[in-house]
């Protein structure tokens, strides 16, 4: 594979991006990069998240999953929370975890019971594409 200089880039992206027709659902555009002589598996230099400087989608629902310390701050922040025991209260019901897992777009969770939650829950939060974010 060639080296694409940013021109072509942009241009190839702004071919994509020019609308030819209004359609019925929503397109994602995905771009991938492949570094040469680079073992993602061997070296992890580029591990970790990425801040944007524009919101994505600022309707965004956001649960936290956590121990009673965070749980304070969280409320007082006005951030939907859970804790063990009301994860615990699902009892790995496969209804209870799919609507909560429609109420909220993404979960965050703490530290301290980031291992307990597939447990928990089963593993229809993974399936459903919202398993929880460490946060610290």
């Amino acid at each position: 594979m060639s080296k694409i200089s940013p021109q072509t880039l942009s241009e190839a992206i702004q071919a994509v991006l020019k609308v030819d027709k209004e359609r019925k659902f929503k397109e994602s555009i995905d771009l991938q990069v492949n570094l040469k002589n680079y073992d993602p598996q061997k070296d992890k230099r580029f591990s970790g998240s990425l801040k944007l400087p524009n919101v994505c989608r600022p309707r965004m629902t956001v649960c936290l999953l956590c121990d009673l310390v965070h749980e304070d701050i969280a409320k007082k922040e006005g951030v939907p929370t859970m804790n063990q025991e009301e994860l615990k209260k699902l009892n790995k019901n496969k209804k209870l975890v799919k609507k909560m897992c429609n109420q909220y777009d993404a979960f965050l969770c703490s530290e301290s019971i980031i291992k307990t939650v597939p447990r928990l829950v089963g593993p229809h939060m993974h399936r459903m594409g919202k398993f929880p974010t460490v946060c610290s």
